[in-house]
């Protein structure tokens, strides 16, 4: 998949284009309240290989159309053939969920509305998130007599405890904005109206941060629950040296020293 020249609103389920460093992923079922179903996922995982194939992106943009971020999987396509269905959403869900994890371009999901199932596993995959108030968050597998996929119970327990989150997924409880700010699962709520500039902002200024350190990081910190100290230690050093050989630290090092604003270039 190569980025159109305009984004085809009208017929495509995920749009997906660059604009300067800043990758746009955008969910446009809105109809639906952008519920997964095959297409969307197929969609989603080619719009995740054409974003990790483009040198250029330096910050990528997790957005969606309509009244809410994303609402799970869409049923109404399981009902009558569940498994093949089934096996078709998650492999290109998780598909795109691995090329969006191994990025060296930082992540950031802009949410509202409901965000629920898949949607909360996807959401929790993103590197930071900024939310609307009143966007409420939920886990509704239980509901529909399923275990969860699309990394949730991945990312859940590492941002709010194991017994947190076994609650949230046993019990299929709604939370709202403030209490996933409160949880870690978000890191800003904004006014609702604000959300896009908000969002806007912060992508601009990881895209012109220093990406390669950024991948290095994100690596890291990633590792940090499985690696042992010593192990870790040797990664972290790995990364620091490799750091050490770019431009970017360079240009870092002597911005910092002269007292001026660094200009990045992502290499």
């Amino acid at each position: 998949m190569s980025y159109p020249d305009q984004p085809d609103v009208q017929s495509a389920a995920v749009l997906c284009w660059r604009e300067g460093a800043v990758a746009q992923l955008r969910f446009n079922r809105p109809q639906a309240l952008n519920a997964i179903d095959v297409r969307m996922a197929t969609e989603f995982h080619a719009a995740c290989q054409a974003i990790a194939n483009d040198p250029l992106v330096r910050a990528v943009w997790v957005s969606a159309e309509g009244r809410a971020f994303m609402a799970g999987g869409d049923l109404s396509a399981m009902r009558s053939d569940p498994l093949p269905v089934a096996q078709a959403l998650i492999a290109g869900m998780h598909g795109g969920l691995r090329l969006l994890a191994g990025l060296q371009a930082p992540v950031v999901a802009s949410v509202h509305g409901a965000v629920a199932g898949g949607g909360l596993g996807l959401m929790l995959g993103c590197d930071l998130v900024v939310a609307a108030e009143g966007t409420r968050f939920g886990l509704a597998y239980p509901l529909i007599g399923a275990s969860c996929d699309c990394s949730t119970s991945w990312g859940l327990p590492r941002l709010v405890g194991l017994r947190k989150a076994l609650e949230l997924a046993l019990l299929a409880e709604n939370i709202d904005a403030a209490e996933a700010l409160r949880l870690g699962l978000v890191n800003r709520v904004v006014p609702a109206a604000d959300l896009a500039m908000e969002t806007e902002c912060l992508v601009r200024r990881l895209a012109d941060g220093p990406t390669l350190a950024y991948g290095h990081l994100k690596r890291l910190l990633r590792a940090s629950l499985q690696n042992g100290l010593d192990e870790h230690l040797d990664a972290e050093a790995e990364g620091f040296l490799a750091c050490a050989q770019t431009g970017d630290f360079a240009e870092g090092v002597s911005a910092f020293l002269d007292k001026r604003v660094a200009v990045f270039t992502g290499r």
